[in-house]
């Protein structure tokens, strides 16, 4: 699949995933999975990251999607395909990182927080964005006036968004799908409860 929209448009919620190893990444991304969510996005946060890409990917039925999240440097989008992952995402973008992705006809979301950086990434190819860190940035009010001058772009908002404010966004004509961290919370303990998690990923799976 290299088509960024197709994947955005699989799933009313992208969770954003963040592990501590590789068997964490399979156990939380099964029952994700099983619930309802179809595209997973792991982030490239943690020495394991490119481990649990590749161990998720063979655990997990083909209609999944894996992709890798915090993709920022041309060499992190090489490592990750290489991983197995379907798709990148980027908290921004720089012209290096855009010829990568672009030369490697590899599905990737980069992104922006400013109608500079959406024209910038217009310019290099990009239609389909993340706006990141959406909460701050503007939230649902700057995507709408967004989308009355640059209407061809199309973005997965992420950064702070809830349960109850996700669909805020989704309520929007030109966002495809949301990115979120809150369907696997972790504990006081530091570990992340599966049952809770197979619960906000239904949740979140019925809110299409």
């Amino acid at each position: 699949m290299t088509d960024v929209l197709q994947v955005l448009e699989t799933s009313p919620v992208i969770p954003v995933l963040a592990f501590e190893s590789a068997e964490e990444a399979v156990d939380v991304c099964r029952v994700i999975f099983e619930a309802g969510l179809k595209v997973l996005e792991i982030t490239l946060r943690h020495e394991t990251a490119l481990d649990a890409i590749k161990a998720v990917r063979n655990d997990l039925p083909t209609d999944a999607i894996v992709g890798a999240g915090t993709v920022t440097t041309s060499d992190r989008a090489k490592d990750a395909i290489a991983a197995g992952a379907e798709f990148g995402v980027s908290p921004g973008l720089t012209e290096e990182l855009a010829k990568t992705v672009k030369s490697l006809n590899w599905a990737f979301l980069p992104g922006v927080a400013t109608l500079s950086e959406a024209m910038q990434a217009r310019e290099w190819g990009f239609t389909e964005l993340k706006f990141f860190p959406a909460s701050i940035s503007g939230g649902p009010g700057f995507l709408k006036a967004v989308g009355s001058v640059l209407p061809d772009l199309t973005f997965c908002p992420t950064g702070g968004i809830s349960a109850e404010t996700a669909a805020d966004y989704r309520a929007l004509k030109n966002v495809a799908t949301v990115g979120g961290s809150w369907i696997t919370p972790r504990g006081s303990d530091g570990q992340i409860d599966l049952d809770q998690v197979r619960d906000l990923a239904r949740a979140a799976a019925g809110s299409q």
